[in-house]
């Protein structure tokens, strides 16, 4: 493993007595230009890469080297949160900027999106005055709705369907943490929901195999699950589904979970906290994972979900797949906003 991780690490090394240019154009690079992201589902193999792949170049060069770039200078994003947010807001806005855009940031209060005005005149109105939407929304429909009606990409910051950005970061900490994907065993303990949905979509196109434990009646939405199947016999992954959870860690190299209690579902609180008793991710049941296990959130975490000694431990890798966020979000945008071509190694797969 450490080979692995040293792997990785020396590709960023050997790039630092080079000189960059801001970034090329280079033939037979990915081109995602002008595409939205409502879901992983619509990306493939290399695709995915190639975010993470940006992603990672520009996380040495601005953070590890100090380098400016302008990537989206003159460019502007318009900010749509129907939900309340810290890292998809402070990412969003904070690397908008990094790279010279300008980003703007709007609420219920502030616009009249499905209220005094339709969803598809103010799709037609940003779409006038930015370069790329950013929607955190209650119902996926609401994304399809700008989709059809905005002539500038869409990115999902989250629906209750699916929640892609939170995945391209949980994907570069594994890949930095690991130094490879491929071969990795996920282990999803919690409820059937977004982000999962966004796992089960992706993790089989990068050889990644996934196991998850949810109690009955929490199980992942099955037209989503159908999918994941089929993705996993197309790439020849594994994809288990338990509702015990410590059947579900056994063997796994990474331990994920999520709140029990979503946005919108508080009044099922008392109820939701019983039928997920004995869930909580604890050092036991790390025990039956690989010797090599790490521990993944995607915050704001409560102890019912995972103890202290897990969540604050080595092996809890949260604070920096918080971080990576934001890189993510930055490659994700620069791979549809530019011709930006990385110029770091393509990561080990």
């Amino acid at each position: 493993m450490f080979a692995l991780r040293y792997t990785f690490m020396h590709s960023l090394k050997t790039l630092q007595s080079r000189t960059f240019s801001v970034g090329r154009t280079c033939s037979g690079s990915v081109d995602m230009k002008g595409r939205s992201l409502l879901t992983l589902k619509d990306f493939n193999p290399g695709e995915i890469r190639h975010i993470l792949r940006v992603s990672a170049d520009l996380k040495h060069r601005i953070k590890h080297e100090g380098q400016y770039l302008p990537l989206l200078q003159g460019k502007s994003i318009a900010m749509i949160f129907e939900k309340r947010s810290t890292r998809t807001r402070m990412s969003t806005e904070t690397g908008f900027a990094l790279l010279g855009g300008h980003p703007c940031f709007l609420t219920p209060q502030d616009i009249h999106l499905g209220v005094n005005e339709s969803i598809k005149d103010t799709a037609r109105v940003l779409s006038s005055m930015t370069d790329i939407v950013l929607a955190r929304v209650y119902n996926h429909s609401t994304l399809e709705q700008l989709v059809k009606e905005a002539s500038v990409p869409i990115i999902n910051g989250l629906s209750d369907l699916y929640h892609p950005i939170q995945i391209l970061a949980d994907l570069l900490t594994l890949q930095e943490h690991y130094g490879s994907l491929k071969g990795l065993t996920v282990s999803w303990i919690g409820d059937g929901n977004n982000v999962l949905h966004s796992f089960m979509m992706s993790l089989a196109k990068l050889g990644v195999n996934l196991r998850i434990a949810t109690p009955k009646g929490y199980e992942p939405d099955d037209d989503v699950t159908q999918e994941a199947l089929h993705l996993s016999k197309q790439f020849g992954t594994e994809l288990h589904l338990f509702s015990d959870p410590l059947e579900a860690a056994r063997g796994s190299n990474v331990l994920v979970t999520d709140t029990w209690i979503s946005m919108g579902q508080e009044d099922e609180k008392k109820r939701r906290l019983k039928d997920f008793h004995g869930y909580q991710i604890t050092m036991q049941t790390g025990s039956v994972a690989a010797p090599d296990w790490t521990f993944l959130h995607c915050l704001p975490r409560k102890p019912e979900e995972v103890d202290d000694e897990v969540f604050y431990s080595p092996r809890s890798l949260v604070f920096p797949e918080a971080e990576n966020r934001k890189w993510t979000i930055m490659g994700l945008i620069v791979c549809i906003l530019t011709d930006y071509s990385p110029q770091i190694p393509k990561l080990k797969l």
